[in-house]
């Protein structure tokens, strides 16, 4: 897993205010994100961890029905995207927190997605009425 300080460039986008990334550093960590969701697995590993809080890959494989090498592979991604983070604790354990921030990157991305579709449908609608 990449340490949070090492996480690479959309990522640490999504970490800094909505306001100040750029378009092209949104649409980056929106399409980290879009391809980290892509997968039922990895669906069912950020939900495990929004439900039950920080876990390790071994306390994931005991709660789904994924091994724990899938498991670990999945996180692997995940941390990739900034969805989740590593925390190391005792006796080498390492436990995985889930993060918010890219996921709320991504949100801004499609509403603002939606804003342009919106003002280009209002656009046509207008030209095609008048």
């Amino acid at each position: 897993m990449q340490p949070d300080t090492q996480r690479s460039e959309p990522t640490r986008a999504a970490d800094s205010s909505a306001g100040t990334a750029t378009r092209a550093e949104m649409e980056a960590v929106a399409e980290q994100v879009f391809v980290a969701l892509a997968d039922p697995s990895r669906r069912s590993i950020l939900a495990t961890l929004a439900s039950g809080g920080p876990a390790t890959a071994t306390d994931l494989a005991n709660r789904l029905p994924i091994t724990r090498q899938a498991i670990a592979k999945h996180l692997t991604l995940l941390a990739d995207a900034g969805l989740v983070t590593a925390e190391h604790g005792e006796r080498r354990r390492v436990r995985f927190r889930l993060h918010s921030a890219p996921m709320q990157v991504a949100q801004q991305f499609l509403a603002a997605m939606a804003r342009d579709w919106d003002s280009r449908l209002d656009a046509l609608k207008d030209h095609l009425e008048g």
